[in-house]
Parts: C-alpha cells; structure tokens; sequence
C-alpha cells in the first residue's frame, strides 16, 4: 500500500477492487489505512467487515458491524452482514435475530435468503430451510449454489425426487468453485445417480486449487464410495497442502477414524473417534461419531462402554431430532397404525385381475430392518437376470396412488378395477425406470425391508411375485438397529429405546404373520444364520426359487459389491467382507438389557427355532 494515499476514500476503493480480485491480505490493509486517517469512516468499516467475513474472522467482523449498527441502526445491509458473523460464531438463533432486522428494515433479495436459509441448515430447521431456499431459487434461479442449498435441504427433508429434479440441469449452471460442485457431486450420488455424481466430484477434484474443503467431501464420498485408496490419496493430498485443513479439522478426525474402522484398527478408531467428539460443542450432533464409536468398542470386546456409549449416542440424537423433526419427535415413536388393518379374506377371495406373471414380476425383498437384507440383495444383484436398486418408496408411492382412487385399504381392494391395476402398475414400473434400466432378459430386485408392512400392496399388484422374507435372531436384529443412527425421523424415534423398538418390531413380524395367512404369498423364507453358515447352498435354494439358472457370480457378493460402489444401507462396508457367521448371537453381550425383552417375543424364537438360553461360545444351540 502506498504511504502517498492518504485519502480514505481511494483507500476504500482501493480495499473493494482487492476484495472483488480476492486479495484479502491486501484489502484489509487498504481498509485500515483508510481507517488510520478517517476512524468512524463507515466505508471502510463496511469494507473491513465483508474481508473479515470472507476470512472467516467471525469474532472480529461481528465487533466492526456492531460499532456500523451503533452509529447507523437503520442500515440493512449491516444487520444482514451481523446475522452471517453470528452465523459464523455457531450461534444461529442470534442470527436469525439479525437477519429479522435486517428483513424489517427492507431486505429481502436472494443474499437474505440464501443466508437464513444457511442459518435454518445450521440448526437443523429443513423444512424451514427448503422454504427458504425455494424463495432464493425464484429469484436465481440459475444460481447454482442456491439450486444446491435447496436441494440439500430437500434431501434433508426426504424429498429425494425434489432434490434430484433440482440437480437435473447441474451441467448446464456454472458454481462458483470447486467446492460446490464437489458438494453437488457428493449429493448427486446420495440420490443414487452414481454416474453423474461421480463425474461432478471428479472435475472439483481436478481443479489442483482445490481447497480443504472440496478434498474432504472427496475423502468422505470416496468412502462412501467403497474406494477407500482413493480416499487415503486425497487425504495424502490434503497433508501436503495443509492450507485450511484447520477449517475442516472435525471432519477430517471424523473420517481418518471411519478408514481406520473399516482397516479393522479399532483402537485407533476409538481414539480419533474420542478426538472428533472433543471438536463437537453441540450435545445434539455429537451422535455422528458416538454411535460409530460404539461400533469399535464392541469390535474391541469393550461392551460395558459400548452400551454406555450407545445409550449416550441415542440421548443426543434425541436432542437433534427434536430440532430437525419436531412434531414427530413430540408424537414419540410411530404407533405403526398400518399394523392396526389387515386384508378381508372374503374380500380377497373377490380379488379379480390380469396378473402378470412370476418372470414379469419384480422380486421383492422384506424383512425388518438389520435383518441381512443388504447382503440379499448384492447377492441377486450379482445375477445377470437380476437387477437390483437402492432402497426405493415405489410400493408405498403405489399405496398413496391407491388412496388417491378413494379405496378403502386393505379391506376392500377388490373394488380396484383392471383398467386401475393396470395404471397402478404402470406407474410403478416408471418409477423403477428412473432408478434402473432393465432389459427384456433381466428381472427388478425391489429390496425395500419395511415392504413388510406393505404385503397387501405387493399381493394385489403382483400377486404372481415372489417374494423373499428375511428373518434374523430377533434380539441380534434389535441390537443392530440400536447401534445405527437411521436418517428418516420416525424409524429413528422408534429405534431410540429397546422397549418402543421391540413393540415395533413385534407388530412388524406379527402383521407379516396375520397377513400372509390371508393372502398366501409366493414368498419364502430366508433365515439369516443359516444363509451365512451355509451360502453356497441356501443361494442355490433362492434361486431355484426364483425360476432362474444357476451362475457362480452369486456367491462373490463382496466382489460384486466392490463394482457396484455406491450402497445405500449402513451394510454398505460390511457386505465388502467375506460372508461371515460373526454376527450371530451378537446380541448375548448385552444380555441385561435384553433379558427383560425376551418374554414379549419369545413367541417369535419358538416359531423360527431361535433360543434365548444363554449360548456356549457365543452360538445359540437352537440356532439354525
């Protein structure tokens, strides 16, 4: 800066030209030249605020914009500028108050909102953010950090089809760096458009300006991913450039500890695990590592902290969810009012249709959650007649279409007409057309494990269907589901403590039961123990089943999984393992807290042959 200008007026032109070129060293010397000869100039405080923000100086922007308020509280753009500096500091709700001044004072163009809406994100309001986002989007709509803000918090909200139909032109926006676009490639994929996603994620990695950021999101989809050298090589990347690794600290621990549990180094696991939860101030977020912590404590046989740690883990996603999904989280745990109603068999005996046939069928896979459907599904996957695709709402969108027509389900499906079957069909299969592409020679995998509760949707579309119902060691099940943190709200809520987790699963199988009874499904049943202590011949016996010819593919399924990449389930890295009988009886570690469970489904372990006697060597003797 040249000692000659003494003008603070050139000095704040100046600092603006360096900031718009991105020079912030030099523009925030400009600004305090400009300020050494002219101290209340509010030019240059508005200057110095925005380099302060841009530097992610969140402490020292906020002082400058309150002595700006203090002197003119009339300003918008100064209350805006505060509620972002709060924004920055981890303190949304003084934020939003800003920024609701910053609105009474006339704001209100795409920056306010993409900026409340960032702020909504940050304290888990999606729905508030998506509405928010949206306002943005009608006012840019070409913007392509808004469209990608907007779809996220779609994603957030489950609106998965929203989200995607918002990232259908990506190619055609143009983002601002290479950070968003590896974020959108990173949601891209998240959606289940692996190949679109992939090639997004790669171009912002290709950039070699790339910043911090944009490698971790590379490290964490590449994980996600399944393709775990290339995620160590982005982190060997991000090593040796190490500018601004501080800003994304928390989450680098986060996925060193998740490498190093899928290595099976569970000791280092814990302990980057203890680390990134020491970065967390937020009791309500700390979930995102205590219960992958859980999972190395009890790898490491350390059960006592595992359970302390789980139960720790489950009280803090409480907490989140009654931010991110409140009127959800104060009803509590879903009732599972679709148990309550079942099928009339005089009703069903009135059924009447055109039904397609076994081979024109889809394959339906259904069991209660954590029931080792994943690996099911991989497996048939792995057949060239078989095509599969990550868990979809397809039979629950054909119900609503069916409530739509005004038919009282399921009591009284015979009232659906074949001109209306046909429809409700055909609407499924174009829905399974966006996901998947089927040939004339292969047949759709829909695996879906809560289809359970939706059997009288299958049997009235597909009645010809074959259907495989996976069961599992019911307590086995229930640990497995309360040693996962599952992203839609309600399966979360019930999942939170055993009692309201053993109701649902007791109402689950026993509809299953009731219901089969009464419509007589092309189904059978696949017994979780003996599938992995038996594969070979319990893969040949399914698919007999299905009607198709044997093909040794099926029994690599982790080297099926491999090529497939992306997964969705939490089973994503474990179906890269050899097919194991390690998880059986799992649950005989905690067995004071299971003890109490056993009476209300002890009906359940005499009907499938399970014992709940204490085992030898960790494999119950009734177990097959």
């Amino acid at each position: 800066m040249s000692s000659t200008a003494a003008d603070p007026d050139v000095n704040v032109a100046e600092a603006l030209r360096l900031l718009s070129a991105g020079d912030l060293t030099m523009a925030e010397a400009a600004c305090r030249e400009a300020l050494a000869h002219s101290p209340r100039s509010a030019s240059a405080k508005t200057v110095l605020a925005s380099v302060l923000l841009a530097q992610r100086r969140f402490g020292e922007a906020e002082l400058t914009l309150s002595e700006l308020i203090e002197s003119d509280p009339e300003e918008p753009s100064h209350w805006l500028n505060l509620g972002t500096a709060r924004r920055g500091l981890g303190e949304p709700d003084a934020a939003l108050l800003a920024y609701a001044r910053a609105a009474s004072l006339g704001s209100g163009g795409v920056e306010f909102h993409f900026n409340v809406g960032l702020t909504h994100l940050d304290r888990a309001d999606f729905e508030s953010a998506r509405a928010v986002f949206d306002q943005a989007r009608a006012l840019a709509p070409q913007d392509a950090e808004v469209r990608l803000r907007y779809a996220e918090a779609c994603y957030r909200t489950l609106r998965n089809d929203e989200a995607a139909a918002a990232l259908a032109d990506w190619q055609s926006l143009h983002p601002p760096g290479s950070r968003v676009r590896a974020q959108a490639g990173q949601l891209l994929i998240n959606l289940g458009q692996q190949g679109k996603g992939a090639a997004v994620l790669t171009a912002a990695l290709a950039d070699p300006d790339a910043d911090a950021s944009t490698l971790i999101t590379g490290v964490q989809t590449y994980e996600r991913l399944n393709r775990l050298e290339d995620a160590q090589a982005l982190i060997t990347r991000l090593e040796e450039n190490p500018v601004g690794v501080a800003d994304v600290a928390e989450e680098l621990l986060a996925v060193r500890a998740r490498l190093a549990q899928r290595a099976g180094d569970h000791e280092s696991a814990a302990s980057l695990y203890g680390q990134a939860l020491l970065a967390i101030s937020d009791e309500s977020l700390k979930y995102t590592e205590l219960f992958p912590l859980a999972q190395s404590l009890d790898a490491l046989g350390r059960y006592p902290e595992a359970w302390s740690t789980l139960q720790q883990a489950h009280r803090s996603q409480l907490q989140y969810l009654r931010r991110a999904a409140a009127g959800q989280t104060l009803t509590g745990a879903p009732p599972m009012a679709i148990t309550e109603h079942g099928c009339d068999p005089a009703d069903v005996q009135a059924w009447e249709d055109d039904a397609p046939a076994l081979e024109d069928s889809p394959v339906f896979v259904v069991a209660f959650p954590r029931s080792g459907t994943t690996l099911l599904e991989v497996t048939l996957d792995a057949h060239p007649g078989l095509r599969s695709m990550d868990e979809q709402p397809f039979i629950q969108d054909a119900l609503d279409d069916m409530l739509r027509l005004s038919v009282d389900y399921p009591r009284r499906l015979a009232a659906l007409n074949r001109p209306q079957l046909a429809e409700l069909r055909a609407r499924y299969w174009r829905r399974a057309a966006g996901k998947v592409a089927l040939s004339e020679s292969t047949r759709l995998v829909d695996k879906n494990p809560l289809n359970i509760l939706r059997l009288p949707v299958i049997r009235r579309l597909f009645p010809n269907a074959p259907i495989l119902f996976v069961m599992r060691h019911p307590l086995d099940v229930m640990l497995s589901c309360y040693m996962h943190a599952f992203r839609a709200p309600e399966f979360a809520l019930l999942c939170n403590s055993l009692p309201t987790l053993v109701r649902g699963y007791q109402r689950s199988i026993d509809f299953w039961i009731r219901q089969s009874a009464i419509l007589q499904p092309h189904a059978l049943e696949v017994k979780y123990e003996s599938l992995v202590t038996h594969f070979e011949r319990d893969v040949r016996s399914i698919i007999e089943f299905l009607g198709l010819p044997w093909d040794e593919r099926v029994l690599r399924p982790a080297d099926h999984a491999r090529r497939i990449g992306y997964i969705s389930t939490p089973s994503y890295a474990q179906v890269l393992k050899p097919v194991s009988t390690s998880s059986i009886g799992r649950w005989r570690h905690y067995e004071p807290a299971f003890a109490p469970l056993i009476p209300a489904i002890q009906p359940l372990l005499e009907r499938w042959n399970y014992s709940a006697v204490v085992a030898v060597d960790g494999v119950s003797p009734n177990s097959k």
